[in-house]
């Protein structure tokens, strides 16, 4: 069993419900249309985080709580805690929101300051709050008057650089939050710029233990998870990406970190997997086609775990129906089994690194 410092107080992790015995805490990060009641499902099927996030809330004058993002939280599948994001920026709308789900059985409320999409951060939410630091104080303070239990935060170190940084981090610690989940990039620096994680000892040398810390970018294995629990010495990490890739990964690290050896999945479970999430995914009123184009959003992300040079992807992207794509399913991680190894064979149970060379678009 790996031991770990710096690991929070046992106060604020059964606060957050935080199991006692949970030696690195995770989390599966918000990711909007991703992120629903079905993905968190498959998740849990296949071992379960920590904590979940919702996808985002969106909060303006018109905004009411989303009734399918709302089921993550009052459908939970799980024992896990559900905590709701919430994305927005006027003050009243929020107040107003966090009202209403005072009527839900929410482990807590989380504040957006991270999303680095164009079309969110140019209305100054999400990302965007990042160059007004007055404005997050006001949000959270409103936030914190009105709500009681867990309030938390998921951001960036910056939105074009980290000017802003130890001074959004103090009016964290003024606010008293009880979570913040920090994404080592700058909101500019989009998803593939280089993981900046010297920012997360900044982070801690601020907060201690008044506040946790996950850490959240390019998490891609249970061995790196670990790594950056023990260097840190934070409460835990989030992934979003890689549980997608692999959803057995929260699994992975907590035998991992237990001293057991981490399940190696194979390219039969892969098949599984993603015939489970076409019909977790699928609904009535989508039609056939939309939903391959659905379900093409996770595979560019799930091919990663395959050393074929490129196949998979290529065939999974001109398949059109159910039947066609189900073929590429049954070819690849069925009939081609003799491939197990190309998966399994890897050091420390952390199996299903991204291929350098596949470009995924």
């Amino acid at each position: 069993m790996i031991q770990f410092l710096g690991a929070g107080t046992s106060g604020s992790r059964t606060r957050l419900g935080i199991a006692t015995d949970s030696i690195c805490p995770t989390a599966l990060a918000p990711m909007q249309d991703v992120t629903g009641l079905p993905f968190m499902s498959l998740v849990s099927e296949r071992g379960e985080p920590d904590m979940f996030f919702t996808e985002f809330f969106r909060v303006h004058a018109n905004s009411r709580l989303d009734p399918e993002i709302l089921s993550s939280v009052t459908e939970n599948p799980t024992k896990r805690p559900v905590f709701a994001q919430l994305i927005g920026e006027n003050i009243s709308d929020i107040k107003r929101t966090v009202l209403e789900l005072k009527n839900f059985p929410v482990a807590g409320i989380d504040l957006n300051m991270g999303c680095p999409a164009p079309r969110v951060y140019k209305k100054n939410v999400g990302g965007g709050l990042l160059k007004d630091p007055a404005k997050i104080d006001q949000i959270l303070e409103v936030m914190r008057d009105n709500w009681g239990s867990n309030l938390t935060v998921k951001m960036r170190i910056g939105f074009e650089d980290d000017c802003n940084f130890e001074r959004i981090l103090n009016i964290i610690l003024k606010n008293k939050i009880n979570l913040l989940s920090l994404h080592v990039r700058t909101v500019k620096g989009g998803y593939n710029t280089i993981p900046s994680y010297h920012y997360v000892e900044k982070a801690v040398e601020i907060l201690q233990d008044d506040c946790p810390i996950l850490v959240n970018g390019s998490i891609e294995t249970a061995g790196e998870a670990l790594a950056l629990k023990q260097q840190f010495g934070v409460l835990g990490v989030m992934i979003g990406r890689a549980a997608i890739r692999n959803p057995w990964i929260f699994r992975q690290i907590r035998e991992l970190s237990s001293g057991k050896s981490p399940f190696v999945p194979k390219r039969s479970d892969l098949y599984n997997y993603c015939i489970d999430l076409y019909h977790e995914l699928s609904h009535p009123h989508i039609e056939e086609r939309k939903m391959v184009s659905r379900m093409k959003k996770f595979l560019n992300y799930i091919c990663l775990s395959l050393s074929d040079g490129g196949q998979f992807l290529t065939q999974m992207r001109h398949a059109i129906t159910q039947k066609e794509l189900f073929s590429v399913f049954e070819y690849h991680l069925m009939l081609n089994s003799k491939s197990d190894l190309e998966i399994s064979n890897k050091p420390q149970g952390t199996e299903l690194k991204p291929n350098p060379m596949l470009t995924v678009k």
